[in-house]
């Protein structure tokens, strides 16, 4: 039987579910409530039968969105939010209580760092190791271990993590694995395929891809039993066990902390999402190619891209992701050109804090989104003062890289 392709897939998939008056797209649904003519009904819907009550539950637009987001991770199940990081810490808040520890990556963004910290305050205990090197992860683990936490591709500086071995020391112990899929996103890599409990997307990033709408998604990919977690509440363990954690997350992290996606930005991520692999496509391309040019250039000391044959985790990347190494580098200017006056230099990549944008973003990693954690701490993570993190966007790429010559060549002639 014929299985129609990633893009066809998500941009049939409203159509799929009988849209309004024969639109191609699910319209937007502003409504904050939802009205029932018969009261038994509006009681079956909070007893668990699928309709809408509150906005901030659910909308049908973010319905919509969630099951775009579902076919693209091949999950069980996902619930949206306001942003990657109501995601994040819906996920981390519902599921772990005082006492737990969690296991964590140490190449994680500024404010997932940022969060552990609060985590930290409130009684979670967390243990940063190098997960490129899986076997420290093994080594963290305690008996009150219960999460393992990683990102695809660590930004800033695209350390890959050994995502496979770990989804299977994860799997011997039971332990929930949350992948943050953001900077591969579903087109370049599933992190089911290796394991995944529950993966994370900013919606904000490559999903909706023009910069115009923040989101964030949990998908739950049913490969993790949370019968015997005892972390779920008593309420929510009802129907297949291996759902219960997701309805947690969105009883708890949505329903009651109300990081709720609105309709508009919804219906903008929706639409976005349905070029993702043709823009992906392009991202990784002039990725590539910028990188092999920076590389050569007497301007620049060191650029972090997993599609170098000189990363260290080159081989591993085009393993998991099919030769497709995303469109994020970091790059560390060689000694003498200044940071500021390089980038005040470029005429097309706009200086902005953001990734995933259909434009070309760069900013002075260490002196901005990364300035808060301290010093010590982005040693740790291998951000130099001197790195920049660009985020390559779909631009033709002769423009691309002419404009980073000129601007480093400037800094050089002083």
């Amino acid at each position: 039987m014929h299985q129609n392709g990633f893009t066809t897939t998500i941009l049939h998939s409203d159509r799929n579910q009988s849209v309004e008056h024969g639109a191609v797209h699910k319209p937007m649904h502003p409504s904050s409530e939802f009205a029932y003519d018969d009261a038994r009904e509006l009681a079956a819907v909070f007893q668990g039968k699928a309709g809408f009550t509150y906005a901030r539950q659910g909308t049908p637009t973010t319905t919509a969105l969630e099951a775009k987001i579902n076919q693209m991770e091949g999950g069980k199940g996902t619930v949206s939010f306001a942003t990657g990081m109501a995601a994040l810490s819906a996920i981390f808040t519902t599921l772990l209580r005082r006492g737990d520890h969690l296991v964590s990556s140490q190449f994680v963004f500024g404010n997932t760092n940022s969060l552990f910290g609060t985590l930290q305050e409130l009684g979670v205990e967390i243990t940063f190791v190098d997960a490129t090197d899986s076997s420290q992860v093994r080594a963290a683990i305690q008996p009150n271990t219960r999460m393992v936490f990683t990102e695809t591709i660590a930004n800033p500086g695209t350390q890959v993590a050994d995502l496979a071995v770990i989804g299977g020391i994860c799997r011997e112990k039971g332990l929930v694995y949350v992948v943050d899929n953001t900077l591969t996103s579903p087109w370049m890599f599933r992190p089911s395929t290796v394991g995944a409990s529950l993966v994370m997307n900013s919606l904000s990033k490559y999903i909706g891809g023009h910069g115009n709408a923040l989101g964030g998604a949990v998908t739950d990919t049913g490969l993790h039993d949370w019968a015997g977690d005892g972390n779920i509440h008593e309420a929510y363990r009802k129907g297949p066990s291996t759902g219960w954690g997701l309805t947690q997350i969105k009883k708890k992290g949505l329903r009651d902390m109300g990081g709720t996606l609105a309709a508009e930005p919804a219906h903008r991520i929706a639409v976005g999402a349905e070029t993702l692999a043709l823009r992906m496509a392009k991202h990784c391309a002039n990725a590539l190619a910028l990188a092999r040019f920076l590389e050569e250039h007497p301007g620049v000391a060191k650029v972090h891209y997993p599609g170098l044959a000189g990363h260290p985790q080159h081989a591993r990347a085009a393993a998991l992701f099919g030769s497709r190494f995303g469109g994020l580098l970091g790059v560390e200017l060689a000694d003498g050109v200044d940071c500021f006056d390089f980038l005040n230099r470029l005429r097309i990549v706009l200086m902005a804090t953001h990734l995933g944008d259909t434009r070309s973003l760069a900013l002075p990693a260490a002196h901005t989104i990364y300035y808060e954690m301290g010093a010590e701490r982005r040693k740790q993570m291998g951000i130099a003062d001197s790195l920049i993190r660009v985020s390559v966007g779909i631009e033709d790429e002769a423009d691309l890289l002419f404009d980073f010559d000129q601007a480093l060549n400037g800094c050089l002639k002083g």
